[in-house]
């Protein structure tokens, strides 16, 4: 390790500290500090609330009273204004009389952001130093290696990687003989396939593979594997032996029982050094885990604690005097434990209803995708992974002319079939959102939507207004499925063709001329949201899945976080564009955080950074 590479680290982080916080925040001061937007034509400021001479606009929406306290009380209110509140789940519940909220989030943002910038490690024996406080634990055999590598190849944010620690931890629980027994006989369960080597001069290869027939060839379900192992092609001669399994299917296949994985860090947080073979059992308990999705909950959780009423539309979904709330924290609110909606409103539960029975044991696979209630290892997968895009298929901003929301996609995410709701699932809800599909069979969303107003910072946000969604939806939205329905049963599909409007798709150069994107799952993670936030345009997400890069990213920052109900999308979306005819619009907001997601991508999200992740 040269001292010159040591003195030009700190250097080049202090620039990209620069790059992607400080022209940002220069735009935002100016916001706080200096209003230039003058809403008097505005959406919310043309009438006095209760009239509703605009032909856009109707009435105040009801807004419930700030229900119980929450455990997370904390802002930046100014003076004269109220506070929002800020939950465990993830979400913060907007204060009619607080400011309007995502002046704070960014503000927020930028603050978690630079914090994480400046107390990243700069040596080796800091990123020591740092593993031993955070995980109480020595760094992995190796890990000097690791660092080198990281040093080489300029990998930022050299201490953010508490995902692999959380997915790893419970195995150090267990007996490692029992350990390896279990891996040995998973490796011939159907649909998953094995990488590895078996000494340390060996190069990794496929070492097993089983496939269940059906549409995907073997060959197509080793493509995961050909690009792991050329992905880690350049540091595999410093991984020692070892095997690892993969699910090759989109989606996590390992739903997660809470008490067994909890025992299992239990007994690794011990540090006796006995080896604690680890295996469901309630008989030994005195309140049995739930079967199911909710066994991966704890019993405090709103999910345990809630009545849900599984295969129906969650109570309360098109409630628009609901509170208004907004994302603060991207994880915590993909978790359905905290917001047992979630079970109700995508593919990835819907599909199950209940929840699949958990498995006796902690099994050491590795997904594409897992969700925070499944206890697949995540993985840096390079899928669908672009360096850039083409000048002519990206714009930059003020030649982006098309303000409108895009979306094109298929209907994946669920098996469109009779006997499952799939219109609640997340792509369907997407295109239903527009207003297409009403009036076909499904039950209506609703004639009105609840907004917020694009206030300026000082002023109140106050209560949401309601407004037609179907006028609002032509002018502000271009969001549609593309191609054929797939994904569904015959008469299902046939049903598809007749409720929604199949458009074509449209290629990257049509696309680039969109400001806006919204990116949703499908059947499972979004593999195109890598080029999406390479772009010029501001990205929207909407996703359950916590993927490799999520604690090296900041929303509001780099990108805008959507709940899984679109129930805040109307809102976000409103902020940065303003109404159909740009009134209230935040675009220079919306620019800098469009450039500062493509600068992120370009620094954050190269192979090297996913190769970083894998070989730790």
């Amino acid at each position: 390790m040269s001292t010159t590479s040591n003195q030009l680290r700190p250097l080049h982080k202090l620039t990209i500290l620069i790059i992607l916080v400080g022209a940002t925040n220069f735009t935002l001061l100016r916001h706080l500090q200096s209003p230039v937007y003058n809403l008097r034509n505005s959406l919310c400021h043309a009438l006095p609330f209760g009239e509703s001479k605009d032909p856009f606009l109707l009435q105040p929406a009801e807004i419930a009273q700030p229900h119980d306290t929450p455990k997370i009380s904390n802002g930046t209110p100014q003076q004269d204004l109220g506070w929002h509140m800020y939950h465990d789940s993830g979400l913060l519940e907007v204060n009619p009389n607080g400011p309007h909220p995502i002046f704070e989030l960014i503000k927020r943002g930028h603050e978690e952001w630079r914090a994480k910038l400046r107390r990243s490690s700069n040596t080796f024996e800091e990123a020591v130093d740092e593993y031993q406080r955070r995980y109480k634990r020595q760094p992995p055999p190796g890990f000097i290696k690791w660092w080198e590598y990281i040093e080489q190849h300029d990998v930022q944010l050299p201490d953010e990687y508490d995902q692999i620690f959380n997915d790893l931890e419970p195995f150090w629980g267990m007996d490692p003989e029992e350990l390896q027994q279990i891996q040995r006989e998973r490796e011939g369960h159907v649909d998953s396939f094995t990488i590895g080597k078996d000494v340390q001069e060996e190069l990794i290869s496929i070492k097993n593979y089983s496939f269940s027939t059906g549409e995907h060839s073997p060959e197509d379900l080793l493509q995961g594997a050909d690009q792991i192992i050329a992905l880690l092609e350049d540091v595999e001669k410093s991984i020692p032996p070892f095997r690892a399994i993969f699910s090759p299917r989109d989606n996590p296949d390992l739903p997660l029982n809470l008490e067994l994985r909890e025992r299992a860090r239990k007994a690794a947080r011990a540090g006796t050094g006995h080896a604690v073979t680890i295996v469901l059992d309630n008989s030994h308990t005195t309140r049995p885990s739930p079967g199911g999705w909710l066994g991966a909950c704890p019993p405090e959780s709103p999910a345990r604690q809630q009545v849900i009423n599984w295969g129906k539309a969650p109570s309360g979904f098109l409630n628009s005097s609901r509170p208004k709330s907004l994302i603060y924290n991207h994880r915590s609110s993909m978790d359905p434990c905290q917001s047992p909606s979630h079970f109700l409103l995508h593919g990835q539960f819907i599909s199950y209803r209940e929840g699949p029975t958990p498995h006796e044991t902690l099994i050491p696979q590795f997904s594409y995708s897992p969700t925070t209630v499944h206890q697949d290892i995540t993985a840096a997968m390079p899928i669908n992974w672009i360096e850039d895009l083409l000048p002519e298929d990206n714009p930059a901003w003020d030649e982006r002319w098309d303000r409108r929301l895009q979306w094109r996609g298929s209907n994946t995410g669920i098996w469109h079939a009779n006997d499952r709701r799939w219109d609640l699932a997340q792509r369907a809800r997407l295109v239903r959102w527009t207003g297409d599909g009403d009036g076909d069979g499904l039950e209506s969303l609703g004639e009105n939507i609840t907004v917020l107003c694009p206030v300026d910072e000082g002023q109140k946000v106050g209560r949401a207004i309601s407004i037609e969604r179907e006028r609002w939806a032509a002018s502000m939205l271009d969001i549609a499925f593309a191609g054929e329905p797939n994904s569904c049963a015959p008469e299902v599909c046939e049903a598809l063709r007749e409720i929604f409007e199949y458009r074509k798709h449209q290629d990257y150069a049509r696309a680039g001329r969109y400001k806006y994107y919204i990116d949703v799952d499908g059947h499972a993670w979004s593999s195109r949201f890598k080029r999406l936030i390479t772009s010029n345009a501001l990205v929207f997400k909407s996703t359950v899945y916590p993927e490799w890069y999520l604690d090296r990213v900041q929303p509001w920052v780099h990108y805008i976080p959507i709940q899984v109900d679109l129930s805040d999308l109307w809102d976000a979306l409103v902020f940065f564009r303003g109404d159909p005819a740009g009134n209230g619009a935040h675009d220079d907001l919306a620019r800098e955080i469009a450039e500062a997601g493509r600068t992120w991508s370009k620094t954050f999200w190269r192979k090297e950074d996913m190769v970083a992740y894998m070989f730790r």
